[in-house]
């Protein structure tokens, strides 16, 4: 298991922004691919933003255009910034890592290491 320490979550009413930030605690942090999932109420585990190696990010369809993720390989660390929050939104945030992907874009990687999570609550 890769360790990884999140940051960062909260409460926050509609409309307003939180932010992530996930650190790759291990010496050859640069050859993992990191990722963003959330669960979220009544829902199955959902990939929320990807980045790899060379810093390339995508974020999910159903959050683009409010969460921009961010690689800073030089820190090993993965951010990600969530505007215009929803209630939808509020759930356990858990970042990832993994040490190859098949498909990318789609979140399938061997990922080998989880956070412990972090709470994002959204109130209307």
């Amino acid at each position: 298991q890769v360790p990884l320490v999140e940051s960062g979550g909260g409460s926050v009413t509609a409309g307003g922004s939180l932010s992530l930030s996930c650190v790759v605690a291990v010496s050859n942090y640069r050859t993992y691919s990191m990722a963003w999932f959330r669960q979220t109420s009544g829902k199955e585990r959902e990939g929320v933003a990807i980045s790899d190696s060379s810093g390339r990010t995508i974020d999910a369809d159903s959050v683009k255009g409010r969460f921009t993720s961010s690689r800073d390989n030089g820190k090993n660390i993965m951010n990600l910034i969530m505007d215009n929050l929803e209630p939808e939104d509020s759930g356990m945030y858990y970042c990832a890592a993994a040490d190859y992907c098949w498909v990318f874009s789609e979140f399938q990687c061997n990922w080998v290491g989880w956070g412990q999570g972090t709470r994002v609550t959204v109130s209307s």
